[in-house]
């Protein structure tokens, strides 16, 4: 009875692994900074160095945001700049939704963190092998605040994923 249990215990736990990683099969790219005491400061920026050696796929990339109780606006502005191996540069104004038209939190999350995943460019296809680098600063004002919200507080982690598009 007990090798049984234990055999069934290793099958699940078999099955639970291989689940995971085949539902990631697409993601070229993953990762997370955290913000220093959570206060992002408008003129530090989060970047993130992507070696690409794929010069044919199309990619989707998102920019992931995760925010606690303390984040004070109901969108979040971005500045993001794509930086090319061969130095051109591609750079975007970016405004997202943080909540709901009734204020709630929008994202994924059980606790006081909650993680969203936005939608960055769509289709792209990284042409040229080499360093893309990706610099993502705040840019998030008050309606009558010409500054800006320095430090930006409430944002834990900024993340930068790419997934190949399945057909």
């Amino acid at each position: 009875m007990k090798i049984t249990t234990k055999i069934i215990k290793n099958i699940s736990l078999y099955a639970s692994i291989f689940l995971v990683l085949s539902c990631n099969s697409n993601v070229v790219y993953d990762k997370y900074k955290p913000i220093e005491s959570h206060q992002w400061h408008s003129e530090n920026s989060i970047r993130f160095i992507v070696s690409n050696k794929d010069t044919i796929s199309l990619n989707n990339v998102f920019i992931n945001i995760r925010n606690n109780k303390n984040y004070e606006f109901s969108s979040i502005f971005l500045i993001t700049k794509m930086e090319f191996p061969n130095g051109n540069q591609v750079i975007d104004t970016l405004e997202y939704e943080m909540t709901d038209s009734f204020g709630n939190w929008l994202g994924q999350g059980f606790t006081d963190i909650k993680e969203n995943k936005l939608f960055y460019k769509e289709n792209v296809v990284f042409s040229e092998k080499g360093d893309y680098t990706f610099d993502i600063y705040q840019a998030t004002r008050s309606s009558n605040d010409i500054e800006g919200k320095t430090p930006l507080k409430g944002i834990t982690d900024v993340g930068l994923r790419i997934e190949k598009v399945i057909k």
